[in-house]
């Protein structure tokens, strides 16, 4: 996983395998793990967070049952492409956002292009 990170919090009333099965899923569908970045093993990830290679077998299970990733023996364990449904509604809330933050920029007086720029400078950093 380039970069990105998975923490358990043990004393959290949330149990293990479903904190790492939510954070994968949040990093899936928001795209910060793209189609087909490989995920760590399920021995190497238990081992990175101090837990049972179940608890982390159960998340992966869960997400591969949500068809958010492939395990293919001899490939490891991949992240599929996003179900078009998620993406749909993805797109139908990155619209509504982007409505709401075009109000907002108005509202403080700002033009197009000074938003296309400060929305630019964001996107590459």
């Amino acid at each position: 996983m380039s970069g990105a990170a998975v923490r358990v919090d043990t004393t959290s009333p949330v149990p293990p395998y479903e904190q790492i099965r939510a954070q994968l899923a949040a990093l899936i569908t928001t795209g910060r793990l793209p189609e087909g970045e490989r995920l760590p093993t399920v021995r190497q990830l238990a081992a990175d967070l101090g837990l049972a290679a179940g608890t982390v077998a159960r998340a992966y299970r869960e997400l591969e049952a949500a068809s958010l990733i492939l395990t293919r023996r001899g490939a490891g364990t991949r992240v599929a492409r996003l179900p078009t449904v998620a993406r749909r509604r993805e797109a139908a809330e990155l619209a509504e956002a982007t409505k709401d933050f075009v109000a907002w920029t108005r509202a403080l007086g700002f033009g197009e292009e000074e938003v296309l720029e400060a929305v630019r400078r964001a996107l590459r950093e």
